[in-house]
Order: C-alpha cells, then structure tokens, then sequence
C-alpha cells in the first residue's frame, strides 16, 4: 500500500478525500486531525461509512506503525477506493505544521492510564517493601505477573477496570 508525506496528505483531503483515524476513540477524543473519522481497527470491517466511500480514503494512526502493520486489512477495508497510509501518522502531521484539534479535557489514552497506576503500584510496592515490609514485594510480583498475562493474552484485567471509571464512562459511551 502506498504511503503519503502529510502535505500531499492534506491536499487529497482539501479535494474530498476520506480520512481515516484507525487508533481507539479515546486516542482520537485527545488529539485529532480536524475531519478525520474515527473507525478503530476492530471496526473496520464492518463500517458503513468504508463502504459508502468512493474516491480517495487515507488511513492514519499515531505514528504510522499501525497503519503499515495493517496495511493489508486497511486496503481490504477501503474496498475500491484508492487508499493511502499517511506516513508517520499524526506525528508528522503536527511535525509538518499541519492543524490538529485538542481535547485536553479528555481522559488520557487507556494505556497510558494502565501505565501510570502500575507504575506507581511497582514503585509504592518497593518503596513500601524496603522501608516496612519485605511482604510488599508480593504487590509488585503481583502486577508483574498481570502484565505478563496482559501481554500473552491480549486481556488487561486493569485497562478493563480503569475503564469503568467515572472519568472514562463518557468516552466510551
């Protein structure tokens, strides 16, 4: 699938192209490109919006691994359209000094959140471990193992939680 530097991008748009955000909503809801549609990967395939497309769709992500990880389902997904990935995502878009629209009253990325609470889990749990009790450790192995999990199986026990709380309720509807 052929790619686009984001000027060449933008000039598809400003004649009617679609374009495309595959990340997850709450990514989008944070920082977009203003008109562009958000159809997370999973969505793809059965979008209604893909399959009224005509002309031009150009796919984007944060930095453009996504979409070239992608490339193959993107392209099914465009049907006869021609399509495009934007190279480097809306990085090099901001980069190029092309608009972007911000939220920054939208919760930050899932993952981001996941991130940061097990972050500061492992550090309070070895900080509590050296300080009171050797037992702490067992809160960080704790979460080095739901990590681990996380990663072989593709379920986050704690992206699940994190996202039934009060400030990401909105997001996901």
């Amino acid at each position: 699938m052929k790619t686009l530097d984001p000027l060449a991008a933008r000039a598809l748009l400003d004649d009617g192209a679609l374009l495309v955000d595959i990340r997850d909503a709450d990514e989008h809801a944070r920082e977009r490109i203003p008109g562009a549609c958000c159809i997370p990967l999973p969505h793809l395939a059965s979008s209604p919006r893909l399959r009224e497309a005509v002309g031009v769709v150009l796919f984007h992500c944060r930095s453009g691994m996504r979409t070239r990880a992608n490339a193959a389902a993107l392209e099914a997904a465009a049907g006869g359209c021609t399509a495009y990935l934007v190279e480097g995502g809306i990085e090099a878009w901001k980069q190029a000094g092309l608009p972007v629209a911000r939220d920054a009253h939208a919760p930050l990325e899932l993952m981001r959140q996941v991130q940061i609470v097990v972050g500061g889990l492992v550090l309070l749990g070895t900080v509590l471990a050296a300080t009171v009790s050797p037992w702490f450790l067992l809160l960080t192995g704790f979460l080095g193992g739901g990590l681990l999990f996380a990663g072989l199986s593709g379920f986050c026990g704690m992206a699940l939680l994190l996202a039934r709380m009060p400030w990401n309720r909105a997001m996901r509807g």
